[in-house]
């Protein structure tokens, strides 16, 4: 199996990863953790921006639809990127543009500017998705194919610790120090509140952007392994001989990826909201983002044990068990109210949280030469978590509530994928 651009191949010793790659995994597990971090803030920053520039669920969730636009647009350079400057390099110019993006976050806020705002945030986006099309591959190929799966649900559990902390995060020191986070729902605030209250962003961007300097420095010192050429060549002639096309769990898999952002990003981005209505907890905003940890922290958890289940359960039925209750319980959030509802929302965190990891594993099964390829694919297919914008609508012109039922079914096509769409065809060595 291929690995990342620019790669050496990466061997497997007694079925985990061999002693030189360790230190390097336990490196890019903290890669894992600060972009899980980081895109999470946005949960909290969504409402935080809908109450200081009077914006539209619509107008709200576009926010969030540029953030993974970046997806699509970056991920082929990104791979270009990497095969020119190599695998290290890559990593930290990712951090130092993620690093660029936080700084004109606190320029955004000092203005305030909308639109300023939407361009900051994708090129944060931009630099996450550089790490991303690097790292995933990277931590699925070492070891046994059979237990990939396993392997990256772990590595994304430190994804997950990271979007855990991250509403604490915000919720304290954007929410919490801000006028629209502390009132009550439908509070109208001046002028002069809305100034403050953009401007209270300032702070929690400055700490992120030195920590991701700082860990641009540690990974630049690293001796990350050597990135190797004549595997790249060899494999480049082998992919002349096959086609992408013909393998279903990708062609399955990348629409997979695709519709299974839309519905964690739209459950994330839109909790806050849905939980301070009156008749589901009737929170504040602050309060709300405190709540959302327990949706992040039930992914992390999901993970840990995902991983240990997939060590003897085939990843394609734990995943479609996992999406049966995923679309059980958002049908409960659409047609209860109070502690049930969002309960019942909170916990869909567990059932999201192997599926990423698990349909990305089972899209590049069997791919060989192709696994370069097919990676970038199924990263460029996180763009899907743009159409989030489509639920602002649903909830616009239907209500809030009513706009989850475009999570359920959302469900279902990862259900389908885990029963047919995920089995390989014509799976090369």
């Amino acid at each position: 199996m291929a690995v990342a651009p620019g790669s050496q191949t990466l061997t497997a010793q007694g079925g985990g990863v061999g002693t030189p790659y360790r230190s390097a995994l336990t490196l890019l597990a903290s890669l894992f953790f600060m972009w899980g971090f980081i895109t999470v803030i946005n949960n909290t920053l969504l409402p935080h921006l809908r109450s200081v520039f009077d914006l539209n669920y619509t107008e709200t969730t576009l926010i969030e639809s540029v953030w993974f636009i970046a997806y699509f647009f970056a991920s082929i350079p990104s791979a270009k990127l990497i095969e020119r400057v190599g695998y290290q390099k890559s990593l930290v110019i990712g951090l130092l543009i993620m690093a660029a993006g936080a700084l004109g976050m606190t320029l955004a806020a000092s203005l305030p500017s909308y639109g300023v705002t939407l361009a900051m945030l994708f090129v944060i986006a931009s630099g996450i998705t550089l790490l991303q099309v690097a790292a995933n591959p990277y931590v699925a190929v070492i070891g046994p194919a059979e237990t990939s799966s396993s392997r990256l649900n772990l590595v994304q559990a430190m994804n997950s610790a990271g979007t855990m902390l991250a509403p604490l995060f915000g919720a304290y020191l954007i929410l919490g120090r801000s006028k629209g986070g502390t009132s009550e729902a439908g509070t109208v605030l001046t002028q002069a509140e809305k100034l403050a209250d953009a401007q209270s962003v300032i702070l929690p961007y400055v700490l992120v952007a030195i920590v991701l300097v700082v860990l641009a420095f540690v990974i630049a010192r690293f001796l990350l392994p050597a990135m190797g050429s004549a595997t790249s060549r060899v494999a480049k002639e082998e992919r002349k001989r096959h086609s992408l096309w013909r393998h279903r769990n990708l062609v399955f898999g990348i629409p997979a990826i695709f519709i299974y952002l839309i519905a964690e990003i739209g459950v994330a981005n839109l909790f806050v909201n849905f939980v301070s209505q009156p008749d589901i907890a009737n929170l504040t905003h602050e309060a709300a983002g405190r709540y959302l940890t327990l949706l992040w922290g039930g992914m992390m958890v999901g993970r840990f044990v995902g991983s240990a289940i997939m060590q003897h359960v085939p990843a394609e039925k734990v995943l479609a068990v996992f999406s049966i209750g995923a679309f059980i319980v958002m049908l409960v959030t659409v047609f209860t109210t109070g502690p049930v509802a969002m309960w019942s929302l909170i916990l869909v965190g567990l059932f999201h949280s192997i599926m990423f990891p698990t349909i990305f594993t089972l899209g590049i099964r069997g791919l060989g030469p192709l696994t370069e390829e097919g990676s970038g694919l199924l990263i460029m297919a996180i763009a899907g978590g743009a159409l989030v914008v489509v639920q602002g609508w649903l909830a616009d012109e239907y209500g809030l509530q009513v706009s989850f039922l475009l999570t359920a079914v959302c469900e279902l096509y990862v259900l389908f994928y885990a029963l047919w769409g995920s089995k390989p065809t014509n799976a090369l060595a």
